[in-house]
């Protein structure tokens, strides 16, 4: 019943990450109009930093032990720091399909790095799925490209993100071992602020002529899918293998077809929702599990009948 509950718990924690991440994107595009690729991630670095602190403070949960130090910092560098800030400017050079298509590599790496470096298992199951699930991102990615609104750098840029994406979550994994999923994250976070330090005059200066609007997204980007769902990630990460988590994501490219349909009044075409749906498709198998088949009962056998003896009674 415990482990059952386990489960649930790391499910419940992974659909908030899966959903909050799939509402950054919508977030990206209000504040990135006012913002620099830099100066962005500094932002929502920055105002999730100050949110993490003060839960830490609160909880007093402490410095990490020193075992945990080395994956926080290859994470914070990698997937805080050096992810956001490529991903901001990939998508300021390439249109939202081809971006889409590119980090989505992202899930493949984890497993493959997964399995070589952690030694996690690839079941059947896990494989299928995200075969599935990459299909349709490539289909949701075919479907929102423009002729012509890709460019090489770009590309570049959005392979970057998703190798440092797949890098930063394999290293933090060994830290949750030894650290809880909120100190791992807190100073992941701390420690992708000071590698983006640098933006700050960029920061400074934008955010004296930006739209309230784009200020208040740049927030929520810090506060919500970087300090919660980072959060409920390293949680749930903790109590799974990273290929399973990484195919988790798979289902964020169907929830932002739903939220820029709902949120930004995007129709989304056939092909689109065909897409989106084998991304849900895909991550439904491989989050799933083999039947166990129930063992079959061994009985003994018989014992042979022995001959009467004249001492038996009639």
């Amino acid at each position: 019943m415990n482990h059952r509950r386990t489960e649930l718990l790391a499910a419940g924690a992974a659909t908030v990450t899966v959903v909050l991440w799939a509402s950054a994107f919508v977030s990206i595009r209000s504040a990135g109009a006012a913002y620099s690729p830099g100066a962005l991630a500094l932002g929502r670095l920055l105002s999730g930093a100050l949110a993490l602190g003060v839960i830490c403070l609160i909880r007093r949960e402490g410095l990490p032990p020193r075992s945990a130090w080395r994956g926080i910092a290859v994470s914070g560098v990698l997937w805080f720091g050096f992810y956001m800030v490529v991903l901001n400017w990939g998508e300021q050079q390439v249109d939202a399909g081809t971006a889409a298509l590119v980090v989505n590599i992202g899930p493949i790496l984890i497993a493959l790095l997964g399995a070589r470096l952690l030694g996690d298992a690839m079941p059947p199951r896990l494989l299928a799925g995200m075969a599935v699930s990459f299909a349709g991102a490539v289909t949701v990615g075919l479907s929102m490209s423009d002729n012509g609104g890709s460019s090489v750098l770009g590309v570049i840029l959005c392979l970057l993100a998703a190798i440092a994406y797949a890098g930063g979550v394999v290293a933090q994994k060994p830290a949750l071992g030894s650290a809880t999923p909120l100190q791992v994250t807190t100073f992941g976070c701390f420690t992708g602020a000071v590698v983006c330090l640098p933006f700050a005059g960029q920061l400074v200066s934008e955010a004296a002529d930006a739209p309230a609007s784009a200020t208040l997204n740049m927030v929520y980007l810090g506060v919500f899918p970087t300090a919660l769902a980072f959060t409920t990630w390293a949680y749930a990460l903790a109590r799974t293998t990273a290929s399973r988590m990484g195919a988790t994501t798979y289902a964020v490219p169907a929830l932002v077809v739903l939220m820029s349909w709902l949120a930004l009044g995007e129709v989304p075409g056939l092909l689109t929702l065909a897409g989106g749906t084998l991304c849900l498709a895909g991550v439904a198998v491989s989050r799933s599990r083999a039947r166990r088949t129930a063992p079959v009962p061994v009985t003994a056998p018989e014992p042979e009948p022995q001959p009467e003896s004249a001492s038996d009674p009639a």
